[in-house]
């Protein structure tokens, strides 16, 4: 099986922590969101990961490259990496890694996260992972039939058709299938809003006879914007912790200081007369002196003093000293 993973966009949403790190490569708790979205596939397929591509923009540079080859190599996969030099849609993303597109193949766009156990229905063309949600007028969405096959998809309906969101996961029973049909759109140069979009490919596969079927998760983590990416961070920790995942590292200096778990403490943190958690993530070698912090993610070597700060997203190589409570502050800011 294969997995293509695109993640060109911009992360213009989760800005300025977007400026120095491409989204999928932002830590939470510790790992990537492309990491943590790589191993939960592999964790729940039920067949052998062969290859992974990640499509990115040539900009993105060698050094992040390199760590998403090493994602795949840590699951024994081999890792490719497949560029999207226009942004012409979600099809002409996937079309990017078309070597991958033959035989069973995952599409997984990386701003998503999830729980849940896949159950591969033999008797599906495709299986295309949906969860309920409140309101669907914001999401992609699927219409199914009395025989719990897919009958239609409409993004972002305006009247109510369905409150089953797609989540951006996919199986392919046959990559080929998909590929071809996407070959079509670019030769018959059949856009919507000017792009290639996936669903068009999707309805013209199902109106020739592939069957699509719905696949639930327990839970979806988006990673959007910094007020759901805390959201996230604190899911995260809350799974791992019950998962029994140790999150703490014993190469932290502890003075007079409180932890409150679930929390993700990274090696080289120090905590000094603080009070840390509960949903708390802190990168590598970041400094905490007189702070109350709570429900945040903090990245690495950033130091905060004199602070009680809360439901806050803070980058790298950060200096707050402040009163400030709902921070969101990117890599290199100064507020002393």
């Amino acid at each position: 099986m294969n997995i293509i993973i695109p993640m060109a966009g911009r992360g213009t949403r989760l800005r300025p922590h977007t400026l120095q790190t491409p989204k999928p490569l932002i830590p939470v708790a510790g790992k990537s969101i492309a990491e943590r979205l790589v191993r939960e596939i592999a964790q729940v397929m039920q067949q052998p990961i062969d290859k992974i591509s990640f499509i990115i923009k040539p900009e993105f540079g060698k050094s992040v490259e390199r760590q998403l080859l090493s994602i795949a190599s840590d699951i024994g996969a081999t890792g490719q990496i497949d560029y999207q030099t226009e942004a012409l849609g979600t099809a002409h993303a996937i079309y990017s890694a078309e070597t991958l597109l033959d035989g069973p193949v995952v599409v997984a766009y990386a701003d998503t996260l999830f729980k849940g156990a896949f159950d591969l229905d033999n008797k599906a063309d495709s299986i295309i992972w949906v969860k309920k949600v409140d309101q669907p007028e914001a999401f992609g969405v699927v219409k199914l039939n009395d025989k719990n096959e897919i009958e239609g998809f409409v993004e972002k309906p305006k009247e109510f058709v369905s409150d089953l969101a797609i989540i951006g996961i996919y199986y392919f029973k046959d990559g080929k299938q998909l590929k071809d049909e996407i070959q079509y759109l670019f030769d018959q140069d059949i856009r919507v809003g000017g792009e290639y979009q996936l669903t068009t490919a999707l309805e013209n596969m199902r109106d020739k006879g592939l069957i699509f079927k719905p696949g639930t998760v327990s839970d979806w983590m988006d990673f959007g914007n910094p007020k759901v990416a805390i959201e996230t961070n604190a899911k995260v920790l809350k799974y791992d912790f019950m998962e029994g995942k140790n999150l703490i590292s014993k190469n932290i200096k502890s003075i007079n200081s409180e932890i409150i778990e679930p929390c993700y403490i990274a090696d080289g943190v120090q905590l000094i007369n603080s009070k840390i958690g509960p949903y708390v993530s802190l990168g590598k070698d970041t400094k905490i002196e007189n702070a109350h912090i709570e429900n945040s993610l903090i990245q690495n070597q950033t130091i905060i003093k004199n602070a009680q700060v809360k439901d806050s997203m803070i980058g790298s190589y950060v200096k707050y000293d402040g009163n400030f409570e709902i921070l969101n502050l990117g890599d290199y800011s100064t507020l002393e």
